[in-house]
């Protein structure tokens, strides 16, 4: 199978040279070297030299696995090939966390559903321990017939999420108004493979068809172009964000083209969006949403 090129179609979306000289701190390599299968009693594997990696789902648990390193800002990218077939009840989660009560995270879960149904694609941001920011959307693909690269670009000014290039979502720092944005915690990338019927798909009601199991997804092509944060420190330097710096990725984010792919996934392809639920927020929607695209 001939790997997915993450900038077909649209090699001008933006951030040109994302990263550039001695600031490509942490780069491509084997799933050996840059993660670890934290649980899951071997349902989780490294095949192929370390180029592939799969985690499974049956009745007795799940498998998940994490970075070795942690980050501070960067653009991490991955492929995934989700659980095909009946997946109703399983979520395949892929996010970057820090530790503790008051966490930062920025998520991506994907919803498995019924055979012919599309996945739901999850996001949420976590500040200080506070989520409650929600989109989902269909994607525009099958995508358990292939592998398609899933992005997180995370600089101090924004988040951006990406599908095969295309932002879906970006989340802005709007400290200015009040609202917390992830800047000092650094996190690590985890994924895990689990039983969610008790809410996944359509609330609840479809459960989880074990005689389907076990239940399997496919990662590959691993890429943290990233600010590995080690002893307390940065290995791209400060990270503040009014400090001057040469990498243009700390500050720029959608060109005119990625503005326009954004807005076509937002109107074509959104299917819930918590800055528009009313009935969530009676005495008025979060800061954030006063100014969101």
């Amino acid at each position: 199978m001939a790997a997915y090129n993450v900038c077909h179609g649209i090699s001008e979306l933006f951030l040109v040279s994302l990263f550039v000289s001695s600031f490509v701190v942490a780069s491509a390599g084997t799933f050996d070297g840059d993660c670890d299968i934290m649980w899951g009693d071997h349902r989780g594997k490294i095949l192929d030299k370390g180029k592939l990696l799969t985690l499974s789902l049956d009745q007795i648990s799940g498998s998940g696995f994490q970075s070795k390193r942690e980050y501070l800002f960067g653009r991490i990218d991955m492929q995934l090939k989700l659980v095909s077939g009946n997946s109703a009840g399983t979520v395949t989660a892929y996010y970057l966390s820090s530790e503790g009560t008051n966490h930062d995270e920025i998520d991506f879960e994907f919803l498995g559903n019924l055979s012919g149904q599309p996945y739901i694609v999850h996001t949420n941001v976590y500040t200080q321990g506070k989520g409650e920011r929600e989109q989902q959307f269909y994607l525009w693909f099958d995508p358990t017939k292939d592998f398609h690269t899933y992005s997180f670009v995370w600089n101090p000014q924004r988040i951006i999420f990406l599908v095969d290039n295309t932002p879906i979502r970006v989340f802005d720092n709007e400290e200015s108004i009040g609202v917390p944005f992830p800047k000092s915690q650094p996190m690590k990338l985890y994924s895990s493979l689990w039983n969610a019927d008790q809410w996944a798909t359509r609330g609840g009601l479809v459960k989880t068809d074990w005689s389907k199991a076990p239940f399997t997804a496919y990662y590959r092509n691993f890429n943290a172009n990233a600010c590995v944060w080690s002893r307390g420190s940065s290995s791209c330097g400060s990270t503040s964000t009014s400090s001057p710096t040469p990498s243009g990725w700390q500050t720029k984010g959608l060109d005119a083209n990625g503005r326009r792919r954004l807005k076509w996934v937002q109107k074509y392809f959104m299917i819930y969006n918590y800055c528009t639920d009313f009935k969530r927020f009676p005495q008025g929607r979060p800061r954030e949403c006063r100014r969101a695209i």
